[in-house]
């Protein structure tokens, strides 16, 4: 082998050097894994029942829009006191709720009439609880992975999503389809009680001493701060225009129909996540890119283009190609984000602002969702897939030509990046 294919190997492969080095991390990976699996299960399961039981498209979509409420406020809410109390509890007892709520849905799947009130209401409170969890596990990163590790965790974690998201909706779909979703429901209860085991054992990961009680004068500390930082606004903008009108996953029940082929929703939904996994398995690169923030740009803008192909994909291979390279383009764009956002946004704040890049990265998607039923509603499936890609792309060239700080970010010279990288080299 010649040197230079030697040295592509190498700029390619995984960094493990965050799993070797830290045992919270470690462990905070294998109960992503395991958790993310039940999760993505549950996530064919709501939509697919709720499709058999109204047949609707509005009513898939208030799903999602159903969600919004509850993420804006516990998102928020989980920022502050990520940045006020223990981490670990928090992530722990969110858990407990994360599996009750599940052990809800599967016990109204079972019934001989299943509530469609329950999903609408066991949906908002769900991701209420994860998002009051999501702050503080994405600020724990910045406590146990070193500095200059964190683009190589922001890799390994978009590997840990990709590996559930690939395997857990194909199993989904097929669950739903041959087993019903109650037991989806209940496998998504079983990955909950496995995790707890395992974040149980995560040492105490306490606030600082003189860290700001959560309140709402804490909540407007850490608003003001990202808004009195164009690079940060940037990695959020540039997510929600992207997810809003290119989002499109509640039409998947409908799209595979459509192909006349309905046993393939399930490999719908895994799409995406074989695009990311790609990404992230050859995603060594990423971890070495400088300006993350065009990076960003032209990652959303190519999710964009393959979302509107998408919509002229003729069958059910094309169209998983066209799924596969958004994801690849979504999953890229996310590394660059969270790469900035732990090399940036000093410890003290970093729960408050991992609740308002929450906000960013998971209300796209559900307003995404919302629209796209509302588009399809008058245009049918492939208008408003090719549409939303297209508007996406347009959205996001205008956000980079409106905030030139965002697409001129370099990690080797931004002064939050080396103020942060500095302040950690004196704790050590």
């Amino acid at each position: 082998m010649s040197d230079h294919v030697k040295r592509l190997f190498r700029h390619l492969s995984l960094d493990l050097s965050p799993l070797r080095e830290s045992r919270d991390y470690r462990l905070l990976f294998v109960s992503g894994v395991i958790t993310m699996f039940g999760t993505f299960v549950t996530m064919v399961a709501v939509p697919y029942q709720m499709k058999e039981l109204t047949g609707s498209y509005l009513a898939v979509g208030l799903v999602s829009l159903a969600e919004f409420v509850p993420m804006v406020v516990c998102g928020l809410w989980g920022g502050a006191i990520a940045d006020a109390m223990d981490r670990r509890k928090i992530i722990v007892l969110s858990e407990l709720g994360l599996l009750v709520t599940s052990a809800i849905l599967m016990v109204n799947a079972l019934l001989p009439n299943p509530q469609v009130w329950v999903l609408y209401v066991m949906g908002a409170v769900s991701t209420g609880v994860a998002c009051l969890q999501r702050p503080s596990m994405e600020a724990v990163f910045q406590q146990v992975v070193k500095h200059e590790q964190q683009g190589a965790a922001a890799v390994l974690a978009s590997l840990r999503w990709n590996f559930g998201a690939i395997v857990a909706p194909a199993l989904g779909g097929l669950l739903v389809t041959s087993l019903g979703v109650a037991v989806a429901y209940g496998a998504d209860a079983v990955t909950f009680v496995l995790s707890l085991v395992l974040l149980w054992r995560i040492r105490s990961l306490r606030p600082a001493e003189d860290a700001a009680p959560a309140s709402l004068k804490s909540l407007v500390e850490g608003v003001r701060y990202a808004v009195g930082r164009s690079d940060l606004m940037g990695t959020y903008l540039v997510d929600i225009a992207a997810m809003v009108f290119a989002m499109a996953t509640a039409l998947f029940p409908f799209l595979a129909d459509e192909l006349r082929a309905p046993q393939a929703l399930g490999l719908l939904y895994s799409a995406g996540a074989v695009g990311a996994l790609i990404a992230s398995l050859t995603g060594g690169w990423a971890a070495r890119v400088q300006r993350q923030g065009l990076g960003v740009i032209i990652a959303a803008a190519l999710w964009g283009v393959a979302v509107a192909l998408t919509g002229l994909a003729p069958n059910v291979w094309l169209v998983f190609v066209c799924i596969a390279l958004a994801g690849a383009a979504d999953m890229v764009s996310g590394i660059f984000r969270m790469t900035m956002w732990n090399q940036t946004i000093p410890p003290e704040l970093r729960g408050r602002l991992a609740g308002i890049e929450l906000l960013s990265y998971a209300s796209g998607p559900m307003l995404g969702n919302a629209r796209a039923s509302l588009m399809a509603n008058f245009g049918g499936t492939r208008f408003s897939l090719s549409a939303g890609g297209l508007l996406c792309v347009g959205a996001v060239l205008a956000l980079a030509a409106a905030l030139p700080k965002f697409r001129r970010y370099d990690a080797r010279t931004d002064e939050h990046a080396l103020a942060e990288k500095a302040r950690r080299e004196m704790a050590v």
